[in-house]
């Protein structure tokens, strides 16, 4: 059985994009799983760890990310 409908799966992406701005980041072969396993370190995501990092480095980004 599906964990989502259609339909809750459609709202969310209607959401998302109207929410959120995506950023594409590249990084060297090999990089991505040492990123990983240091947020799950952390007890983050990907995504929290460099929403995190990005809040401490640009002073107008601060208060916009909600951290867990």
């Amino acid at each position: 059985m599906a964990k989502y409908s259609e339909a809750q799966k459609k709202a969310v992406a209607k959401y998302n994009a109207k929410a959120y701005e995506e950023i594409k980041l590249r990084v060297h072969r090999g990089n991505k799983t040492i990123i990983s396993d240091y947020a799950a370190s952390k007890g983050k995501s990907v995504n929290g760890l460099i929403n995190g990092l990005l809040e401490k480095e640009i002073p107008e980004l601060s208060g916009t990310y909600k951290q867990d």
